[in-house]
């Protein structure tokens, strides 16, 4: 077990250091607060969690083959069966509030009424990607998405409907996806130590490479920044999107973190989930000091765990995140 205690990374250490640096929990008034809630169907690995325009928490729970929403004031939740073998990874809400998820076993992408409960499905084009990842989408709401052993990334066009597939080599492992200012996707590409981006307006990917041995699961964006959990190498890295010039910061717990679960949130800075303690912690990166602020160690103890993916709510200021110890929780951020 590595425990966390005390201090923050100067930014010439957070550049430098190998090892790992000790940083304390975060205890103070106003300090971020985690709270979990045990989602009622056992062994279901809840994942991927979205807020909807009325506060519902959407999540899908990928070994339980289903969809469901926690309504956090009152800690219920509602569950959304879909058609058996579909083992949704990742889902998100569109602003008309219609739910979109990936079919991770059966190839597909599918939008959720919730008020119907229909299910619309949207089928690969190639029946050898069976396997859509992470999804985003876009203001003009096409769905952009990865797939991670297929290695293609792909574009549904919200106006046609139609999907576009880009191949980006065998063992590249397409995953962790976002979007910048521009609406451009920016991805990983986890079996190799590159981030990729395509250009709506040419549909032209480029690559940039990472230092030699990284491997990026989840990043964010922002500004010229492209930030990266190294999940290989325990560092934090940032990609400046205009030179290609990659700095790294040493993870709190060093190459044993595991950062997995990444979020940049409304002052700036990048959270990200250190898998690799026990319990897990959020660690929080202020890139205006150069320095990690924050640590908050979640639920669960010593029991095993990992937090895979969790996004920044603007409106409540809220970071929310999936467990495959069966919760859904929460970080009020400070």
């Amino acid at each position: 077990m590595l425990k966390l205690i005390s201090g923050t990374i100067p930014l010439a250490l957070a550049v430098a250091a190998t090892g790992s640096v000790e940083l304390e929990s975060a205890d103070y008034p106003g300090a971020p607060k985690v709270t979990e809630w045990a989602v009622p169907w056992e062994g279901t690995r809840p994942r991927d969690p979205y807020v909807d325009g009325t506060g519902r928490v959407w999540f899908v729970g990928q070994e339980g083959n289903y969809v469901a929403y926690l309504q956090p004031k009152s800690g219920k939740f509602e569950r959304y069966e879909i058609e058996a073998g579909t083992h949704p990874h990742n889902l998100v809400v569109a602003p008309d509030g219609t739910v979109w998820f990936t079919g991770n076993r059966n190839g597909r992408l599918v939008k959720l009424d919730p008020a119907s409960r229909k299910l619309t499905n949207y089928p690969m084009p190639d029946a050898k990607v069976d396997d859509p990842h992470t999804m985003i989408l876009d203001r003009p709401g096409n769905a952009w998405f990865t797939a991670q052993n297929s290695a293609v990334v792909g574009r549904r066009d919200a106006k046609t409907g139609k999907i576009r597939l880009w191949p980006t080599g065998d063992g590249t492992r397409p995953y962790g996806i976002e979007a910048d200012a521009e609406q451009r996707p920016w991805f990983v590409l986890f079996g190799t130590n590159e981030v990729g981006t395509i250009d709506p307006a040419t549909m032209k990917m480029r690559r940039y490479t990472l230092p030699e041995g990284a491997r990026a699961r989840r990043l964010v964006v922002t500004g010229n920044a492209i930030w990266y959990g190294d999940y290989a190498r325990g560092y934090l890295g940032r990609l400046d999107r205009q030179t290609g010039k990659v700095r790294e910061f040493v993870m709190p717990a060093g190459p044993a973190s595991l950062p997995y679960a990444m979020a940049g949130d409304d002052k700036g800075k990048i959270w990200l989930a250190e898998t690799g303690v026990r319990p897990n912690r959020l660690v929080a990166f202020d890139p205006k000091a150069g320095s990690f602020s924050d640590s908050v160690a979640t639920e669960g103890g010593e029991e095993g765990n990992t937090i895979r993916h969790m996004v920044f709510h603007r409106p409540s200021r809220e970071i929310w995140y999936g467990t495959d110890r069966n919760t859904v929780g929460r970080l009020r951020v400070p």
